[in-house]
Parts: C-alpha cells; sequence; structure tokens
C-alpha cells in the first residue's frame, strides 16, 4: 500500500470525509485545487491511522497525529509540507470535535513544525525589459500566439497576479479606460489592480487583433484564449512564461509564479509601501507580503558587495 493514499479507506473514514469535502466546498466555499489538497492529507492521515489500529476519525489522538507527522518526516518530506499537513490535520480535527463526530479535539496542542522560507526568485528590471522586448521583436515571427503571449507576460508582470486569476479573467473584468483589472482570488475575494501603459497595450492589442482570430463559440467572455479557441488554462500559461524567459540569456527559468514575486519586489523597491502591495498581491496577512522586503534587502546587499570598494 502507499504511504500517501489508502487502498482502501473504512466506511468511517470515507463517510468522515465525504461530510468534510462537502463543508469545505459548501460551507468554506474553497476552491476545488484547495480541496484537493485538503483530503490528499488527510487520505494520508487516514492511510497511516490505520496502520495504528485507528479505524473511525473519532479515535485520532494526539499520539496518533505526532506519529504520522514523525513518520513523513522519515519519508524526507520538506518542512513547509509538514507545516501544511499539520494544519489540515488540526483543521479537521476541529471540525470533528465542533460537529460532534469526535469527543475531543484531538489536533488543539498540535504545533506547525517550523518551516524553512526560502527567499523567492525575481528577475531584475533588466531580465524583464529584454523578456518583454524579446517578445515584442518576435510577434512578426509568432503572430496570433505572440500577440497572446506579449499581453499575458505584460498583464503578470504589471499586476502581480496569480496564473489562475489570469486564466480566470472575463473580458469585462477589464476596465480599460481606467486601465484596472477585477480578480477573483483565494477565498473567492474580489479585488481590483491597476495596470501601466505597456500593459494596456499589449492588451488592447490581443483583444483587437489577436483574440479574434482564435475565438470559437466555446471561448465564451474568457479574455486569454488557448490554440483551440476555448479558455487557456494554466500550464500553457506556465510553458509561455518558461519558453519566453528561454530566449533571455542569463535568466532564471522562473514560471508566472516568479513573474508575480518580480513585480512584488519590484514594487518595494520602487518605493511602494508594504499594504499597498499586500492589496495588490490579495495576501490575507501582511506577514507573506513582508517576506518581498528581506528579497530586497538581499538584492541590495549584492550590489553592495559588487559594487562598494570596501564591501
Amino acid at each position: 500500500m502507499n504511504d500517501e493514499t489508502p487502498d482502501d479507506l473504512t466506511e468511517a473514514w470515507s463517510n468522515v470525509l465525504g461530510a468534510y469535502e462537502q463543508h469545505l466546498r459548501a460551507e468554506r466555499d474553497l476552491s476545488a485545487h484547495s480541496v484537493r489538497a485538503y483530503l490528499t492529507d488527510l487520505q494520508s492521515l487516514a492511510s497511516h491511522a490505520g496502520r495504528l489500529g485507528v479505524d473511525d476519525p473519532a479515535g485520532l489522538t494526539i499520539r496518533t497525529l505526532r506519529s504520522w507527522l514523525a513518520h513523513l518526516q522519515t519519508m524526507g518530506k520538506a518542512r513547509t509540507t509538514l507545516a501544511r499537513r499539520s494544519t489540515s490535520a488540526r483543521v479537521f480535527t476541529a471540525w470533528l470535535a465542533r460537529t460532534g463526530r469526535a469527543d475531543a479535539d484531538a489536533g488543539a496542542l498540535l504545533v506547525n513544525p517550523k518551516s524553512h522560507r526560502e527567499l523567492p526568485v525575481a528577475l531584475s528590471e533588466t531580465e524583464v525589459r529584454a523578456l518583454l522586448d524579446a517578445t515584442t521583436d518576435a510577434l512578426v515571427d509568432d503572430g496570433t500566439r505572440g500577440l497572446r503571449d506579449l499581453a499575458i507576460l505584460e498583464l503578470l508582470y504589471a499586476t502581480g497576479i496569480r496564473v489562475g486569476e489570469l486564466v480566470g479573467l472575463d473580458v469585462d473584468d477589464l476596465d480599460r479606460s481606467r486601465r484596472v483589472v477585477r480578480v477573483l482570488g483565494k477565498g473567492r475575494k474580489e479585488r481590483a489592480v491597476p495596470y501601466g501603459l505597456p500593459a494596456s497595450d499589449a492588451v488592447e492589442l490581443w483583444l483587437e487583433r489577436g483574440r479574434p482570430e482564435l475565438a470559437t463559440e466555446a471561448s465564451g467572455p474568457a479574455v486569454f484564449l488557448g490554440t483551440r479557441g476555448g479558455r487557456i488554462d494554466p500550464r500553457a500559461v506556465r510553458r509561455v512564461v518558461h519558453e519566453r524567459l528561454a530566449a533571455v540569456e542569463g535568466a532564471p527559468d522562473l514560471g508566472p509564479h516568479g513573474l508575480r514575486h518580480t513585480a512584488a519586489t519590484h514594487l518595494l523597491e520602487g518605493g511602494a509601501d508594504l499594504r499597498s502591495v499586500q492589496e495588490i498581491l490579495g495576501h490575507a496577512s501582511l506577514g507573506t507580503t513582508q517576506i518581498y522586503t528581506h528579497v530586497s534587502n538581499e538584492r541590495l546587499r549584492s550590489a553592495f558587495k559588487l559594487a562598494h570598494p570596501r564591501a
């Protein structure tokens, strides 16, 4: 049996996880991706608990939970993964107790393993300019696809939105006169994000000249389309970013999230305050945004070491 996913859940586990899935979808209104992540974590817990003879979630104890996390650690799971699994377990056991499916909250005393947060990699302004210039220069050869790719890159960098937010954009989400895009983020929270003139020009060019070439009945109101005319999917956007960055000599191989990191870093380096960057990125916690101050400090330190004669 795989250590991560049980071959066969007991009836008790199946029933409870089914009810929990409904709770996550209907009451917490989580995205399909978030629901899937929670259930994957809990299936791993169910598998480990079953090996310890805990065939019903009501029988979970703090000892079982700690044993599960220790087992994952011996398998070489990263600290970030362990922290996420711990959070999943605590939210689940709290729900069990709150809904009367367990006598007590087994995870109340569970402490998240401290995770080591690596600083995100960001492009330099020179690399961003080279990326966008190379994509623009290739428009003659790339045609419709080039117009779309340029609009995608410009908008990702201008706004710092997530790839899932980008692919979910409809034409009406763009306030083209005010250069503001309305985004539906995590937890279905809506926010408005401004974008600049270069992104506006690229988007207008795509909407007026590129999109009509690909649009079909399946396109609906989607802003960005795949080669077959349907709404573009995140994998295609990731492929666009990787391929276009490959043309920039010396640039790191980043995906759409790398452009999000880059946008945040450049905003802070340009003098934007942390709260404003938090609003633009759609972070629920200011602590999540603060990591970009460390990125900026690291870049300044590197520049100092390279440039100062007594560094």
